[in-house]
């Protein structure tokens, strides 16, 4: 018998969806449409400057249907029905769509899709920084098979680079831009087998203070594997699995400090009142460990002790922006990902919309005349939403109808597989007798599964700034690094670059100086 509650929750989830009146004037659309085709013809003035700087926003498991989500959560957050309104990303002029497939693998993980969209090679599941010559957890498949990344390329040609990501700093993405391992979750040498550490494989923390040593900026969570095993963390004291990992004895952040140079100005930081204390001026290099692993979920994130991705997007800029060769900048929104696999898509899409607010930030402290902005994913989730729900709906609601079968409710919001498979007496659990608005709640999915899985469709590359329109059409997902690097004359791509130099060279622009930026006070 259907709840009386949940009949009056279906009638005024109906009645709420109402059209506005501007939108019932046909006139609305058609001026929309031609305001659009008005801006869609000023494209074909393409931006062919050289990209001084790039910044590539990497939204791990966002899929299609997690930004379609994520803008109708942006719009309800501020009060609005939501399908109207416009992601920071969807302002983009540019948008191509990525084939995600590992090279030994349909449905990919994030270790080998990073090698592919930061090293421009395609990989197998599970390696970082290495060809598809690597064999997953075989260290001696490795050397000799070693690819670099964008971001080494910017280091070379003189550019700042920085790191920021959500998850620990030595995770699949992150790790992608400065490692090479055949397993991506060798993060200390604890997690190695010592068949790879008698063979000279080296863990990835070790890596990202040794392979890279100047890369000017590290944000995000992993304190514990920088740290001897049982060193007892800062922040968690009681917690033993907050602890240091490492069996080597090394303190890793006593080593990145020992590999700056004295006269320049290094800082380590571990909560976001230091952080947001630090003068950018007087920063050359800085890393931020905010967590003994991945960082607090949005929803669950300390005011106090961390910082927002968007707070250490924008330290990463005042900083990285005082070289006058430019920088590249990569930032993670990690924990989409993680919030899928959970199960928990409200957290997910929170991570999203707080990935949104970075791009806004990163966007209004550049300037699309000399910065190249790529936003895109590594692979999707088997997440969906649907139900025939009506305009307004609230994303993590009801459908507005029963299902014809078992005759029980069901949210828009679904799974594919993952943990929120649940049994009742023998038949699909009864959502109107839990709390499925929860921040934790685990959306109903088809098959039972203790972590959902991603899913194997391609997924959208959005682009601006200079040379946006080479992202076009349906890529390779290892296009696109070669597509930054060429925009900003970096890595083997130099060709068109020499010839820039002439000023009668319609290829590509002069270099632009960058936007000021706005005071620290104006934005925190």
């Amino acid at each position: 018998m259907i709840s009386p509650f949940l009949v009056l929750a279906i009638g005024t989830c109906l009645s709420y969806s109402f059209v506005p009146e501007k939108e019932k004037d046909p006139n609305y659309w058609r001026q929309q449409a031609q305001e659009t085709l008005k801006n869609a013809l000023k494209l074909q003035k393409l931006n062919t400057n050289v990209a001084k700087n790039v910044i590539m926003f990497l939204g791990d498991g966002m899929g299609v249907s997690t930004v379609t989500a994520a803008r109708i959560l942006k719009g309800q957050l501020h009060h609005n029905s939501g399908e109207e309104t416009r992601l920071e990303m969807d302002k983009f002029p540019f948008v191509a769509l990525s084939k995600t497939y590992n090279t030994n693998a349909q449905v990919p993980d994030s270790a080998g899709t990073a090698t592919a969209y930061l090293c421009g090679v395609k990989a197998n599941e599970g390696t970082v920084g290495v060809s598809a010559a690597t064999e997953r957890t075989r260290c001696n498949t490795t050397q000799g098979n070693e690819v670099t990344s964008i971001l080494r390329w910017a280091k070379d040609a003189g550019k700042s680079v920085g790191i920021v990501t959500t998850t620990r700093v030595n995770h699949a993405t992150p790790s992608a831009a400065y490692a090479h391992s055949a397993d991506r979750d060798w993060y200390s040498d604890n997690e190695m087998p010592l068949e790879a550490l008698s063979q000279g494989c080296k863990d990835i923390a070790y890596q990202l203070m040794h392979n890279i040593r100047d890369i000017d900026v590290i944000m995000g969570g992993g304190r514990k594997y920088m740290y001897p095993k049982n060193k007892t963390d800062v922040e968690y004291e009681l917690d033993e699995k907050a602890r240091g990992t490492r069996l080597d004895g090394l303190d890793l952040i006593s080593v990145w400090k020992s590999f700056k140079p004295r006269h320049k100005h290094s800082h380590y930081v571990w909560n976001r009142t230091e952080l947001l204390a630090l003068d950018p001026i007087k920063v050359d290099y800085l890393l931020g460990l905010f967590e003994p692993g991945d960082m607090q979920y949005e929803l669950n994130r300390n005011n106090l002790t961390d910082p927002s991705l968007s707070e250490m997007v924008e330290v990463a800029l005042r900083i990285l922006t005082k070289n006058p060769k430019g920088f590249f900048l990569l930032v993670e929104g990690g924990r989409i990902d993680h919030g899928h696999h959970e199960g928990k898509a409200k957290q997910a899409l929170h991570e999203a919309v707080e990935m949104d607010q970075a791009i806004g930030r990163a966007g209004a402290m550049t300037s699309q005349r000399d910065t190249l902005t790529v936003v895109t994913a590594d692979h999707s989730h088997v997440f969906t939403f649907g139900g025939y729900t009506p305009r307004g709906n609230s994303i993590f609601g009801l459908a507005p109808m029963v299902s014809d079968t078992d005759k029980k409710p069901f949210t828009a919001i679904l799974y594919g597989n993952g943990p929120g498979y649940k049994v009742v007496d023998g038949e699909r659990e009864n959502v109107s007798m839990v709390d499925y608005a929860h921040n934790n709640y685990q959306a109903q999915s088809a098959v039972p599964l203790r972590h959902e899985t991603h899913g194997g469709e391609d997924v959208a590359v959005f682009a601006k700034g200079p040379m946006a329109h080479l992202l076009h059409g349906v890529h390779e997902q290892n296009y696109i690094p070669h597509v930054m690097a060429y925009a900003s004359c970096i890595g083997a791509n130099l060709d068109h670059c020499a010839s820039a130099s002439s000023k009668s060279s319609p290829i590509l622009g002069p270099l632009l100086l960058p936007l000021a930026l706005l005071p620290l006070s104006t934005l925190f």
